[in-house]
């Protein structure tokens, strides 16, 4: 692996030329995310089973920390809905301190996997699977908010068909919870565009809920249920730094679902960065913001908070807010901080089916459903990819979602690449003439000409043996042209070796003409070049066929 260590953050170049016309651009930019982050990552903490403080902590520590290491001069980090499937059940099964365990270990792997270059192998998941784990993703992220919407007084398993089980059989709704969560949704997708950039709708709607229910006392005459019925008054200040307190083999047994998240956060940062990249004519350093994301996800750790990312939602909102610098992100982080600390006292009075509605709104916003009327129109091969990745995401979990659907991809993709790969005999070859035309020639007796087309790898190398066993006995000298071989792996490369030795025992020869850069290199690496002679390796088809008549002329009887 190729090791070329740099570490140079977005924000260095942007403060290079940085104007008070820079700082007042990015100011209302960044003060317009930090209020559309403060509902939306307490909803998020929330439906991953932790206090609406974490997601505030989260929203300041990592938002900072992506901010200035990152390689995106516009992103804006913090809670991810992404991450809603995936933490939900390691904090019901194993508690908030292995939450932070795995925030911990994959924000290591992606420093790891920034400073060793990989950030560009995010661009190879196949794009039916991102948009098949999306849309799963927004159904569960909606099924984790069935209890506050409904009011409903007990608790729901972590599965999603364990929820619906649940439901189905013990479903007992406050309906005055039900009518706010509804008339809170229908206001938040419904708020105008025009002033949603600058005055989000989910803080009104947040803020005007509290209001109401902090003024005509809503718990006690509705039973609705609110942020400090639920989880007390909110903190006022920063976590301090600790550890996890967990044992060896607990911190051995999460290494799985901190794989997960970091894979899942790279590439939701790394989509995030292209976006906005689009947005604003720029490109991002992919490695440097996996760096980034991977420090944030160490201060997470070490904090005691939920893993965070490079957001879509917020870094649009962000670019369209007139944001172009790192420094409306850092903005952004201190808003959140000064709300935390001025008014955390107040959030108690928040109903919970109002940042029910934020989460829904959010889902219903995220999910790719218009992909599903275009399935027909697909590859069936993309569309069972698709369906993998959604069907699992919402009945198994997401890391088997991921799992199975590359695996899935990557077997199509064989096949596909196989049937692209062929091998025909050539019976008559076309040669030059005295006059330096080309020529039709019918072969020499006991020679045969393969022509292999394609990537000659593991998926198809069978092909050629399955041909030269159609053609009957194998010839005295057989030609392989390898011109149109547009890679060789160590299975053609095995398919070949095994070829020869058959040859050679019948005392036969092997030629190959024409072969490109990277099969002959591998030929050569694997000592095949020696065994067969470099004196039968060929440029085209007439040196072949000349070295071919000599071979032939040398095994005549009397010839020495």
């Amino acid at each position: 692996m190729k090791m070329l260590f740099t570490f140079r953050p977005a924000l260095l170049d942007s403060l290079k030329n940085y104007s008070a016309r820079d700082f007042y651009a990015d100011l209302p930019a960044g003060i317009t995310v930090g209020i559309v982050a403060l509902p939306l990552s307490m909803a998020l903490a929330i439906a991953s089973g932790l206090p609406p403080q974490v997601g505030l902590f989260a929203a300041v520590i990592a938002g900072l920390c992506i901010s200035v290491f990152g390689g995106s001069k516009v992103q804006i980090g913090g809670p991810a809905g992404a991450f809603v499937p995936l933490l939900a059940p390691i904090v019901m099964k194993h508690g908030p301190e292995a939450l932070v365990a795995c925030a911990l270990m994959a924000g290591v792997l992606l420093l790891v996997l920034g400073a060793c270059q990989l950030g560009s192998l995010i661009k190879y998941i196949p794009f039916p699977v991102v948009m098949g784990f999306t849309s799963g993703i927004a159904i569960i992220i909606i099924s984790t908010q069935i209890r506050d919407f409904f009011g409903l007084p007990e608790k729901l398993p972590s599965d999603f068909i364990g929820k619906l089980q649940t439901v189905a059989v013990n479903f007992h709704p406050n309906w005055p919870t039900v009518l706010l969560g509804t008339l809170c949704t229908l206001a938040i997708w419904h708020w105008p565009k025009k002033i949603g950039h600058r005055l989000p709708g989910s803080m009104v709607i947040v803020v005007l809920a509290g209001l109401a229910s902090y003024l005509f006392d809503w718990p006690d005459k509705f039973g609705i249920q609110t942020l400090g019925t639920q989880f007390g008054d909110m903190p006022r200040t920063l976590p301090m730094p600790h550890w996890p307190a967990l044992s060896f083999d607990e911190w051995r047994g999460l290494i799985p679902a901190a794989m997960t998240i970091a894979v899942l956060g790279a590439i939701e940062s790394l989509l995030s960065a292209v976006v906005s990249d689009g947005m604003i004519d720029d490109r991002h350093n992919s490695n440097q913001e996996l760096m980034g994301q991977g420090i944030a996800n160490i201060a997470m750790g070490i904090f005691g908070c939920m893993p965070a990312t490079g957001v879509i939602a917020r870094t649009a909102t962000n670019v369209r807010c007139g944001g172009r610098t790192p420094v409306a992100g850092i903005i952004h982080s201190l808003t959140v901080l000064v709300i935390l600390v001025v008014a955390a006292p107040l959030a108690k009075h928040i109903p919970m089916a109002a940042l029910s509605a934020v989460l829904i709104v959010v889902s219903l916003r995220m999910g790719e459903w218009h992909r599903f009327r275009r399935l027909n129109r697909w590859p069936r091969s993309d569309v069972a990819v698709f369906l993998c990745a959604f069907s699992l995401t919402v009945c198994i979990d997401l890391p088997t979602a991921v799992g199975a659907s590359l695996i899935l991809a990557s077997a199509l993709l064989v096949g596909r690449l196989s049937e692209l790969t062929q091998v025909h005999a050539d019976e008559y070859i076309a040669a030059q003439g005295a006059d330096g035309k080309p020529v039709s020639g019918k072969l020499p007796n006991g020679v045969m000409v393969f022509r292999i087309f394609g990537a000659f790898f593991f998926g198809a190398a069978d092909k050629l043996e399955t041909s030269l066993r159609r053609a009957g006995e194998l010839p005295e000298v057989l030609i392989l042209r390898m011109g149109d071989v547009l890679a060789l792996d160590a299975t053609g490369l095995d398919a070949l070796e095994d070829l020869l030795e058959k040859l050679r025992i019948k005392k036969k020869e092997l030629i190959l003409c024409g072969p490109r850069s990277q099969p002959l290199f591998a030929l050569t690496r694997a000592g095949l070049i020696d065994r067969i002679g470099e004196e039968n390796i060929r440029g085209d088809v007439d040196g072949a066929i000349e070295r071919a008549q000599e071979i032939l002329a040398a095994k005549q009887p009397g010839k020495k």
